[in-house]
C-alpha cells in the first residue's frame, strides 16, 4: 500500500505543487488549507506523515503538532517563512520531526518526506529495547510506549519518551548532545543541541525526587543515565 502523505498549507499554490510532485513519486496525496481541516483529515484520511505550514489561519502548524504530540505514528515536517533557530526549536520541541524554511527547493522536500518515512518504518520494525527497564518504582515499558511511577502513569511526548528510552537502555554510556540529536530527532541539526537541553530538563521535572537523579550531565560532552541498579 502507498504511504499516505497530508499536505497542509493556506497558500494554494503551494499545496498544488507539492501534491503534484508526491503523487509523481506514488504516494497517496490529499490537502487541507489550515489546521482544523488538517486534523478533520487526520482522522479520515490516516497519513502516514504531514507536510505542514506553521502560519496558518483559524489554527497553526504549531498547534496541530500540540494535538498530535502523542501520535508517534505520525511524520511531521513543518514548513516555515522564518528562519529564526528559536522557531525551529519550538517546532522539534512540539513534536515535529524535520523543518524547511520557504522558500525550498521541491527535491530536497521529496527527499526529507522519503527519509522520514524510512526511519517511521524502522521505528515500527521494532529495532529498539522492548524488555521492561525498572529502577525501583520506576518502570518503562517501550513495548506500550509507557511510563509509571509507583503505578502512576507519566505524560511524555513522543520525543520525551524515545530520549528517555534511549539513555535508560545504555545506562553508564555517554552521549554528546549531537549523538542524541541524531538518534532521537534522527536529524543533523546545527546549533540545534539546545533542544537536547530543554527536553533532559523537562524529562527531570516529571520524573521528580529522586528519579531525576537518573539523567546526569556530563559537563562539556552531553548526558548519560546511571545504572539501574543504583535506584534497585
Amino acid at each position: 500500500m502507498n504511504k499516505k502523505i497530508l499536505v497542509v498549507d493556506d497558500e494554494p499554490g503551494i499545496v498544488s505543487a507539492i501534491a503534484y510532485a508526491l503523487r509523481r513519486e506514488g504516494y497517496e496525496v490529499d490537502t487541507a488549507g489550515d489546521g482544523e481541516e488538517a486534523l478533520g483529515k487526520v482522522s479520515t484520511f490516516q497519513p502516514d506523515a504531514l507536510v505542514l505550514d506553521v502560519m496558518m489561519p483559524r489554527m497553526s502548524g504549531y498547534d496541530v503538532c500540540r494535538k498530535l504530540e502523542n501520535r508517534s505514528d505520525i511524520g511531521i515536517i513543518l514548513l516555515t517563512v522564518k528562519n529564526d533557530i528559536v522557531d525551529k526549536i519550538i517546532g522539534l520541541e512540539l513534536g515535529a520531526d524535520d523543518y524547511m524554511t520557504k522558500p525550498f527547493e521541491i527535491r530536497e522536500l521529496l527527499a526529507r518526506v522519503k527519509a522520514l518515512l524510512r526511519r517511521l518504518d524502522k521505528k515500527a520494525g521494532g529495532d529498539t529495547k522492548t524488555e521492561l527497564i525498572q529502577y525501583g518504582t520506576l518502570k518503562v515499558q517501550p513495548d506500550h510506549r509507557s511510563v509509571q511511577i509507583a503505578g502512576d502513569q507519566l505524560d511524555l511526548t513522543p520525543k520525551e519518551f524515545d530520549l528517555l528510552l534511549l539513555l535508560l537502555s545504555h545506562p553508564q554510556r555517554v552521549y554528546m548532545r549531537e549523538e542524541l540529536l541524531e538518534q532521537v530527532w534522527e536529524m543533523d541539526y546545527a546549533g540545534g543541541t539546545r533542544t537536547v537541553d530543554i527536553h533532559i530538563q523537562r524529562l527531570r521535572k516529571k520524573l521528580g525526587d529522586p528519579y531525576q537523579n537518573i539523567l546526569q550531565t556530563v559537563y562539556g560532552v552531553g548526558y548519560k543515565a546511571v545504572p539501574a541498579g543504583d535506584y534497585s
